[in-house]
């Protein structure tokens, strides 16, 4: 059996939140190529039904399903369709994510909450919504994607760095519980990753960034979706509770 083999994901079947765009995208399409069938989830249906789309032009299976990771109806209902639809759910990569940035002193509840509600309460109502089948079956692959700011912070984001934070003990606590039953839990943080997110920073703000990356660039969706395809295969086996950061060097020790 060749390596390529090893890391297949034949048979599984992934859910991805935040699945439309980005790194949730790019995790999608990188899953499917190795064999995973793909439940995407993010709050635009007719994204979703694009990625869908391509992924099945390349051969792969994919259905999409509405979920905003902020609201559990929705969670709940859009975990037991894919159950449905697929049958089970082996691997969870909790993606979905946004920002509302601004200066702490005028930061607002309503922008705290909100950023908390989808990074990290979100996450967590994904886990609680999956791990049941994963339990039973005693197999899981959670991969929670959390952010080189939740590791050494950024201004005029108190709220996104919080949420990231807290996604990597999420991270830890999950592993500990689960790791007797053959489910692993692990974080990615991406570093400075040129999505749509990140599209919308001033010029110079992208030039200090860059400045401060050992490797000269900007990372794209894909090199972070390679890591998750890592830890989503049987390679990645004896991985758990552990961050594997995706930042060009940006941050080391």
């Amino acid at each position: 059996m060749g390596t390529d083999e090893m890391a297949s994901l034949q048979g599984r079947i992934a859910l991805i939140t935040g699945a439309s765009q980005g790194i949730g995208r790019a995790c999608a399409l990188s899953l499917a190529q190795d064999g995973a069938k793909i439940a995407l989830a993010a709050r635009n249906q007719e994204k979703l039904e694009q990625v869908a789309a391509e992924i099945a032009a390349a051969g792969g299976e994919a259905a999409a399903f509405k979920i905003d990771v902020a609201n559990e109806d929705e969670i709940k209902a859009g975990v037991k369709a894919a159950v449905a639809r697929f049958g089970k759910i082996d691997v969870l990569v909790n993606n979905a994510g946004i920002t509302r940035d601004t200066l702490v002193l005028r930061m607002k509840r309503a922008d705290w909450d909100s950023v908390l509600a989808t990074n990290l309460t979100g996450a967590h109502l994904c886990i609680q919504a999956v791990l049941g089948g994963m339990l039973k079956q005693r197999w899981g692959r959670i991969i929670n994607v959390s952010s080189i700011f939740g590791e050494m912070g950024q201004a005029g984001q108190a709220n996104y760095a919080a949420s990231k934070a807290g996604l990597l003990g999420l991270t830890m606590a999950v592993a500990r519980e689960v790791a007797s039953r053959n489910i692993t839990v692990n974080a990615v943080s991406p570093g400075y990753i040129e999505t749509a997110m990140t599209e919308a920073l001033p010029p110079e703000l992208k030039e200090t960034v860059l400045k401060m990356i050992p490797l000269g660039r900007a990372g794209s969706d894909a090199d972070v979706a390679n890591a998750v395809r890592f830890l989503a295969s049987d390679a990645a086996a004896y991985i758990t509770g552990q961050v594997l950061r995706v930042n060009g060097g940006m941050l080391m020790g």
